[in-house]
């Protein structure tokens, strides 16, 4: 069956607004956000996060309607509001309200502008959300400029550190490079094939005419799908998608970034900043461009090797607990890698559910680093941690469970996630990435381990050791995230049936 124009339900009028009801829900939340900030508020940081908090439910509100009512199309075609673009909402708007409850401390110790911190906040989800919509280039672009915007001022915004500036202008630079790389292989991409549209490029690689229009002698002739544009296009796409997902050698931002933000940040974008980027980068790649495997394949198995082994053993020698969960991103970001590279609806799906159990498990870490700094403690130091189970027994077992979970034991959700990135790999008949994903996994044992064996440590002299009070809103962010953690473990199937769904329904928008 071809993409012809009339078996598309492209939506015009109001129901083009409909199919990004959500975006539109966090960016008119974005411009509440600055209304409110300037109005004379009391107890102003606690009005912001719960009216930041509503903005996120009624998003999620339109995104569960949107998953319930099937596929649609908007601003020609341009953008969809199918279940693979409402799965990563789910994801992103889980993560922004963990990040939200984390924040009152940050904001209230480092004198943040609660208006203009949350108005970021919602800003970069918007982008994120859309760019996981997005069925064209140009769209795609443009989202990732929007939410790469937002966190470069996000992690530059603690203005009393030096470290936090560092960052924020470290990002900015850096990332422009990046955006460089992946605006001119995008450019070459439209060269080689006409179009810009996702559906388009596919079409044109098969060599199918229907939605071709006068690209089609073009198309059909097999010109497309051996030019030299096509092949430089797709190196320099997979080089701007690398750095925004922090994958070896394009990861050397990510550790003085990630320690340099505040916490909240940093938690928000390990998680939604990867889950946007990989959602594009499946669209674009296993999708778009998924006729002409070859010609990127190899590029993403040799990334997924050195990126597995990279991050696993530089996160060896860490004393920072923010440093090491960075290089615990990178390696992570490998593991995603694996199941992209299966190329098959078993990838994709392990793709989507591992998004779901890295955002409870990875933000739940941070969130110990976020209590100890609202106390005015040091709470990136991992030596800092001795004595915190005789301080706080509840934060110790919850932070030990989310070390669990990243280094993979079973029954918790980062074992789940795992299996499914290795069971699928094994499947497209290519084990030694499955081998190297688990001799690393083996790795990342003793980094996660050791934060627990130094909870559980006698504090030595000098240390703290009064009892710490978590406050209402980190204790909230805390039970959610171990709940999600161990939860997604035990109970995989409607969450794994969900993320089938959304493959699903992402290769009807292709017909594949």
């Amino acid at each position: 069956m071809t993409l012809a124009a009339t078996t598309i339900p492209i939506a015009i009028g109001l129901n083009d607004w409909g199919a990004v009801l959500p975006e539109l829900i966090t960016a008119a939340g974005v411009l509440l956000m600055l209304m409110l900030d300037v109005s004379p508020l009391p107890r102003k940081t606690d009005v912001l996060t719960g009216v930041a908090l509503v903005v996120v439910l009624l998003a999620a509100i339109a995104t569960w309607n949107l998953w319930g009512h099937g596929q649609s199309y908007a601003m020609y075609f341009t953008v969809t509001g199918d279940k693979f673009a409402m799965f990563f909402n789910y994801v992103i708007l889980l993560s922004l309200a963990l990040a939200i409850l984390m924040s009152p401390g940050a904001i209230r110790v480092s004198a943040f502008d609660p208006g203009e911190y949350y108005a970021l906040l919602l800003s970069a989800a918007t982008g994120m959300m859309l760019m996981a919509a997005g069925l064209s280039l140009m769209v795609l672009f443009i989202a990732l400029e929007l939410l790469s915007l937002s966190l470069y001022i996000l992690a530059g915004f603690d203005r009393s550190r030096k470290r936090s500036q560092e960052a924020g202008f470290k990002y900015f630079v850096l990332s422009s490079f990046a955006s460089a790389f992946l605006i001119y292989g995008m450019a070459l991409v439209y060269g080689a094939t006409g179009s810009t549209q996702l559906n388009v490029i596919d079409a044109c690689l098969r060599g199918q005419t229907g939605v071709l229009g006068s690209a089609a002698a073009h198309c059909t002739t097999g010109v497309a799908a051996n030019s030299p544009l096509l092949y430089i296009g797709i190196a320099l796409m997979v080089v701007g998608f690398a750095f925004k997902i922090s994958v070896v050698p394009f990861h050397m931002w990510t550790p003085d970034v990630y320690q340099g933000a505040p916490t909240p940040v940093t938690a928000f974008m390990s998680v939604t900043t990867k889950a946007a980027v990989f959602a594009a980068f499946v669209r674009v790649f296993n999708l778009s461009l998924g006729s002409v495997e070859s010609h990127w394949f190899g590029l993403i198995w040799a990334l997924a090797i050195v990126t597995m082994i990279g991050g696993n053993v530089v996160a060896l020698v860490q004393t920072s607990m923010k440093r090491m969960l960075a290089y615990s991103g990178i390696a992570h970001a490998g593991y995603l890698l694996v199941a992209m590279a299966a190329n098959n609806n078993d990838g994709l799906t392990a793709i989507a559910f591992y998004f779901l159990a890295y955002a409870v498990m990875n933000i739940g870490a941070f969130i110990l680093v976020s209590v100890l700094e609202d106390r005015g403690e040091q709470g990136d130091e991992i030596s800092s941690y001795r004595g915190l189970f005789y301080r706080s027994p509840a934060l110790t077992w919850f932070t030990s469970a989310f070390m669990f979970s990243l280094a993979g034991f079973p029954p918790t959700a980062g074992f789940v996630a795992k299996y499914f990135a290795f069971e699928a790999i094994v499947k497209a008949g290519h084990t030694e990435l499955a081998v190297v994903g688990v001799l690393t996994s083996l790795i990342s044992i003793y980094y996660y381990l050791r934060v627990v064996v130094y909870m559980f440590m006698p504090a030595t002299e000098g240390q703290r050791r009064d009892a710490i009070q978590i406050p209402g809103a980190s204790d909230v962010a805390l039970a959610a995230a171990v709940a999600g953690t161990i939860g997604f473990g035990i109970l995989p199937t409607g969450f794994f049936n969900m993320a089938t769904q959304a493959v699903g329904a992402m290769r009807a928008v292709f017909n594949q």
